[in-house]
């Protein structure tokens, strides 16, 4: 038993997704949100303030700061407030209502960014935001999940460990990840590595971010892709990347619902579809194990990917584009 739902952190279910179509393919997912709050972020939110609280580098009277799309607002702000601490999130007008509810729920100081930067999102400016509080607070810490070595130390004690006990037969030949951030994959990818050496880490990015050198575009889906490349990715140890489109990820979304009944965010839905576009583009002529990471859950995307006239909007907006 434990005393609070908050400790409910890791050994989340790892499960087969079965294709009869492509015998060769052994595709295993983790259901990263089973986490308490509902996503991966879980691990790095309580990791990083736990850690800064038992060396001292923060205490009960400093202010926590982060800019969030969503998820890790959501995972801090729960942490936060199990720590008695003060939470600021600054979020964006791109950031889903439900997020944004979730976050002022647990307390938290919730500053709204409408401005887009210059190249049309909000993430420069979040952070912008971010800085101008920091310069003028006192004992006041940004947790900078874009640089802070402890958010790739939470995945590496964590999840890349879960992940390398928890592959069928010891054998690991391919992991496919979200990158946002990038701590996530930037942990798991070292001690994946560290343990497989031969495994191919395979990153998935979707088309509008600039992580791996796109062009910049308007993204309707947070959670995945950034209009910035994240420091902390200069120490992810990634074989390929993948970039899907929008569209492709609202198909693997329902794909997922329709198939196997797992009720996937956007992030899981990109990792998902970059797996079939993959092994489309590079087949395989031998047993494999694939283990991705689903690191959401669709109920936060009801009023958009599950809603078919958003997808009817979505649709329509990438047709002028082509």
């Amino acid at each position: 038993m434990i005393n609070n739902i908050l400790e409910k952190i890791g050994n989340t279910p790892l499960i087969a997704l079965i294709n009869n179509e492509e015998p060769n393919l052994n595709v295993f997912a983790k259901l990263e949100f089973y986490n308490p709050t509902g996503s991966v972020k879980d691990r790095a939110a309580s990791y990083i303030i736990n850690s800064l609280l038992n060396q001292g580098v923060i205490n009960s009277e400093t202010t926590i700061i982060e800019s969030s799309s969503g998820n890790f607002g959501i995972s801090l702000s729960a942490y936060a407030k199990q720590k008695g601490l003060k939470f600021i999130c600054v979020i964006d007008n791109t950031t889903l209502p439900v997020n944004e509810m979730m976050i002022r729920l647990q307390g938290a100081e919730v500053i709204k960014i409408s401005e887009p930067d210059e190249r049309g999102g909000y993430l420069l400016n979040r952070i912008r935001k971010v800085k101008e509080i920091v310069e003028n607070t006192d004992n006041i810490y940004w947790v900078n999940q874009y640089e802070n070595p402890l958010n790739a130390q939470a995945y590496y004690n964590s999840l890349g460990n879960e992940i390398c006990l928890e592959i069928p037969r010891q054998k690991l030949d391919y992991l496919f990840m979200g990158v946002s951030s990038g701590g996530t994959i930037t942990g798991v990818s070292q001690k994946v590595k560290k343990q497989y050496p031969n495994a191919k880490i395979i990153a998935v990015d979707v088309e509008g971010s600039v992580i791996f050198g796109g062009q910049s575009r308007k993204r309707f889906i947070p959670g995945i892709g950034s209009s910035l490349r994240p420091k902390i990715l200069d120490s992810a140890q990634i074989d390929d990347v993948i970039t899907v489109d929008e569209r492709e990820t609202v198909s693997a979304c329902i794909e997922l619902l329709e198939k196997y009944n797992i009720y996937a965010g956007g992030s899981s839905g990109s990792v998902y579809a970059a797996v079939n576009k993959y092994f489309q583009m590079h087949k395989v002529d031998r047993s494999v194990n694939i283990m991705c990471v689903f690191a959401d859950k669709g109920e936060r995307y009801i009023t958009t990917i599950y809603n078919p006239e958003w997808r009817e909007m979505i649709e329509s907006y990438n047709l002028t584009l082509a």
